[in-house]
């Protein structure tokens, strides 16, 4: 399975937005930018996940919405996948949910291709998540709308970060 870590493009700062909610902060200009390319990075890599989870944030939401906006895929918004959330939780739910795919493609045989997951959220989590997920002290950081690509071993409950790409990275 290919799993895809996204963080939100970039967003207001609490003096633009006017207001201490986090929650609320909405993307810059210059984050819409950072997800359509990230979102054409995607399309032109063939990435169609069958799933996507996104955090309620505000920012989040906005950043799904450019980046799947050519995708036929579902998206679930999960309260716990904000930047304050817990990785061993989220890394726990996305294994429940591989057992479900799995036993769904089990009374399928012809299905041949490969699932993959995307998750949008936010810093620190996505970072620590990756660590989580690939059993390693290494917890990358994320630029604004950066995506990290996993190959995930279900079996195992453990993969590789194969990269760490940023909309720098593209221009």
């Amino acid at each position: 399975m290919q799993l895809y870590i996204m963080r939100h493009g970039e967003a207001q700062n609490f003096v633009e937005q006017g207001s201490r909610d986090d929650s609320q902060r909405v993307l810059t200009a210059q984050g819409e930018i950072e997800a359509k390319m990230m979102a054409n990075w995607l399309q032109k890599m063939q990435v169609s996940p069958e799933q996507v989870f996104v955090s309620p944030y505000v920012r989040a939401q906005q950043t799904c919405e450019i980046a799947t906006n050519a995708m036929q895929t579902t998206i679930t918004t999960l309260d716990f996948i904000t930047p304050a959330g817990d990785a061993k939780q989220v890394h726990d739910f996305i294994d429940g949910w591989c057992s479900e795919q799995l036993a769904g493609l089990s009374e399928q045989p012809s299905a041949e291709h490969e699932q993959s997951l995307l998750i949008i959220s936010h810093m620190p989590l996505v970072s620590y998540l990756v660590a989580e997920l690939t059993h390693s002290g290494n917890a990358p950081i994320f630029a604004t709308a950066g995506i990290a690509q996993i190959d995930y071993d279900t079996k195992k409950m453990q993969g590789t970060l194969q990269r760490l790409v940023s909309p720098i990275e593209l221009c």
